[in-house]
């Protein structure tokens, strides 16, 4: 018998069910590994590949190119660039994934969110998270605040962050920026990362002394209307 000519070595790493249901060929795209957790950054307004990276971490630079590159083919971004600077933007088509990304975030906060392993905290998404839903509108207007994070059980390199809010920007830092601070949130990354996730609230936290906030008392109160939580917290089952 002659057998089927040896497929190329790219459509050999492609999911294909086989299959003329669209459900199927829609999860041929979507059910690749780390492709919904791409489609999510993009869809949370990363455009650069350095900032896409930034959401997906434990990622390969090598694999984040492949799948970037897949998802342009299929239509669902655009690849643009001017100059030395290229920007991955989202078609139609994938903006259309926007419900159905938020759905599966809703559906896993709801049901499976709340049972993390040590292996899933991660203080530098969990900060790049912070950051990109910080409430920029509802920073003072008339100066900078600058909050320093110290996540005292991550690994050393991911231990000390500082987030500035001036002039309607909220920026992350991984060095000291050498401004005055405004506030010195001290937690662990579970403790800060069930607060984020709507797994615990900042009263329950400190009362534990899982967290430490030091700052003046008004700064202090206003912290959380600054930082907000989770765009999935609403949806947290905790029973």
């Amino acid at each position: 018998m002659i057998g089927a000519p040896p497929l190329p070595m790219e459509s050999k790493l492609m999911t294909n069910y086989g299959q003329f249901c669209t459900v199927a060929r829609g999860s041929e795209i979507l059910g690749e590994r780390w492709t919904p957790l791409v489609v999510r950054e993009l869809l949370c307004g990363s455009t650069h590949f350095n900032e896409i990276r930034r959401g997906v971490p434990r990622m390969s630079a090598t694999l984040l190119a492949q799948r970037l590159k897949k998802l342009e083919e299929v239509g669902v971004l655009m690849r643009v660039q001017s100059d030395n600077n290229v920007e991955y933007v989202l078609t139609p088509a994938g903006e259309e994934l926007r419900p159905i990304i938020l759905a599966i975030g809703h559906w896993g906060s709801r049901w499976i969110g709340s049972r993390l392993q040590a292996n899933q905290l991660d203080a530098g998404f969990l900060m790049w998270d912070i950051r990109r839903f910080a409430h920029s509108d509802e920073f003072p207007a008339d100066r900078r605040v600058v909050i320093h994070f110290f996540l005292n059980d991550a690994r050393p390199r991911e231990r000390h962050w500082w987030l500035v809010a001036a002039d309607g920007e909220v920026d992350l830092c991984r060095e000291d920026p050498g401004h005055e601070l405004t506030l010195v949130l001290e937690a662990s990354v579970a403790s800060l990362t069930d607060i984020w996730t709507g797994d615990s609230d900042p009263a329950t936290e400190q009362e534990a002394r899982r967290l430490v906030v030091r700052g003046s008392r008004a700064d202090s109160r206003h912290l959380w209307q600054w930082l907000g939580q989770s765009v999935f917290a609403t949806s947290r089952n905790r029973h």
